[in-house]
């Protein structure tokens, strides 16, 4: 690091848990974010600022006026541009070493594999179960961790999946096919301030993952109720009948070609 990253970053260095050699890890670190949304804003732009040396971002909607309440990322005069557009500039403004590979496009199964493979972390912060269960197919083929979120009305839900560890649950483990597809903030409604709360936990999360400090979500579902302003953790143990993670020869042959496709968090 130059003199310069070293004033940059000198806060997180100055931590014993992280010290330089953790700021080296973020910065030789490839996340990818899928979602660029109220979720994927807080999370791009604190992984930026803390010096993770490269972003994949992943979406291909246009910045909307209904979407400016509580994607960060964007601003009113990004309306009508590509999301993966708007979020390069305010990332680069935040930080002009972050490496940025944009997507612009909704990804079969196999390219989204292409790019989990090349990531250390993958953040899913997309807003349909399609996609979801695409990203989780994904990441337990390639044993790439998935830091996952939600927020719905005044109720986020975050949870680390990591199939490098044996006993680790995925998504699937999860939701099953029990799955609502109208559990969206489009149909639901969401407050502004939560989708910050759970992206910037994702990013956290990333964090830790990367530099290999603390215990992560792994095994666990944090809960947040916004209104009662209350916390909650629950164990979340590997299901062996999961149709994705309960058999790895399973895994590797039970997911067709799927189209990836966001939608507004």
């Amino acid at each position: 690091m130059n003199d310069e990253q070293l004033l940059r970053y000198s806060r997180q260095i100055m931590l014993p848990e992280i010290d330089a050699r953790g700021q080296l890890r973020l910065a030789e670190a490839t996340v990818l974010i899928i979602g660029l949304g109220g979720l994927g804003s807080p999370a791009a732009i604190y992984l930026a600022a803390a010096g993770v040396g490269h972003l994949i971002l992943v979406d291909f909607d246009k910045v909307d006026l209904s979407n400016l309440q509580r994607q960060i990322l964007h601003q009113t005069p990004d309306i009508g541009r590509l999301k993966v557009e708007s979020a390069r500039d305010h990332l680069l403004a935040i930080n002009p070493d972050v490496k940025l590979t944009l997507i612009n496009h909704a990804m079969e199964m196999e390219e989204l594999l292409q790019q989990v493979v090349q990531a250390d972390v993958v953040l899913d912060a997309s807003d349909n179960f399609q996609t979801r269960f695409a990203i989780n197919a994904a990441c337990v083929q390639s044993k790439t961790p998935l830091v996952s979120g939600a927020a719905i009305r005044f109720e986020a839900q975050l949870s680390v999946f990591d199939l490098r560890s044996d006993a680790s649950p995925c998504y699937r483990c999860l939701y099953g096919d029990s799955a609502r597809i109208d559990e969206t903030c489009t149909a639901n409604g969401v407050i502004a301030p939560l989708l910050g709360i759970a992206g910037s936990i994702q990013a956290m999360e990333a964090m830790k993952l990367i530099m290999g400090i603390g215990q992560s979500l792994t095994g666990k579902l944090l809960l947040f109720d916004a209104l009662a302003m209350e916390w909650h953790s629950a164990r979340l143990p590997k299901d062996p009948a999961c149709p994705v993670c309960g058999s790895a020869t399973h895994a590797r042959t039970s997911h067709p070609a799927k189209q990836t496709q966001t939608t507004d968090v």
